[in-house]
Parts: C-alpha cells; sequence; structure tokens
C-alpha cells in the first residue's frame, strides 16, 4: 500500500513560511555571531581608507608643488633667456655704435689730415 498524503494549499503555504522563519532566525544568529568580528574588520577597512586618503591628499600636494616648482624653473629660464637676448641685443647695438663712431672718428681724422696737408701745401705755395 502506498503512502498518499494530499498536501493542500495550506499546508504547503504554512511549511512554506517555517522554512523563511528559521532561514532568517539562523541569518540572524550568525549575523550575531560575526558582529564582533565584522566590527572589527570594518574598523579596520575604515583606517585603510582614511590612510588612502591621506596618502592621495599627500601624493596630491607633492604634485601641485612640484607643478609649482616646475612652472618658477620654467619662468626663471625664460626670463634668463630674455636677459641674454636683452644683454645680446645690447652688445650688439653697443658694438654697432663704437663701430660707427670709430668710423666718424677715422672720417674726420682724415679730413683733418687732408686739411692740414691743403693748409701746409697753401701755405708752401704763398
Amino acid at each position: 500500500m502506498k503512502f498518499t498524503r494530499d498536501h493542500g494549499l495550506a499546508e504547503r503555504r504554512t511549511t512554506a513560511t517555517d522554512a523563511k522563519a528559521a532561514l532568517l532566525q539562523a541569518y540572524k544568529a550568525a549575523h550575531a555571531a560575526a558582529d564582533p568580528e565584522r566590527e572589527a574588520r570594518m574598523a579596520e577597512r575604515a583606517a585603510r581608507a582614511e590612510e588612502r586618503v591621506k596618502r592621495h591628499a599627500e601624493r596630491d600636494r607633492l604634485k601641485a608643488e612640484e607643478k609649482i616648482r616646475a612652472e618658477q624653473e620654467a619662468r626663471e629660464r625664460e626670463e634668463a633667456a630674455i636677459a641674454a637676448a636683452n644683454a645680446e641685443k645690447d652688445a650688439r647695438e653697443e658694438a654697432e655704435a663704437s663701430r660707427i663712431s670709430r668710423v666718424v672718428e677715422d672720417e674726420a681724422a682724415r679730413k683733418a689730415e687732408r686739411d692740414r696737408r691743403y693748409a701746409a701745401r697753401k701755405a708752401r705755395q704763398g
């Protein structure tokens, strides 16, 4: 003879509800048992996250300082190059002015020598 049992809807519902309640109780018990460990892990995780944020902030600060230093060095190099170019330009202008003044002086000396020779010739003739 077979064992036949007709499980009705109401019985299946209560069985499912009891099973869900048992699972929930088991979850709560496991969660409560792991709670001290979980809190310790969460505290450790929070401490690591805080350290990570500090490291990132320090790295960002160092990058900003390096960027500012690099910009300042570039600015100083540019100013030095401009100063060198200006000094070279001034030296060229000074050399040109000196050359021009020497040419003018030489021309004046040549004219003075010519005038002296002319005056001497006139004095001999006259």
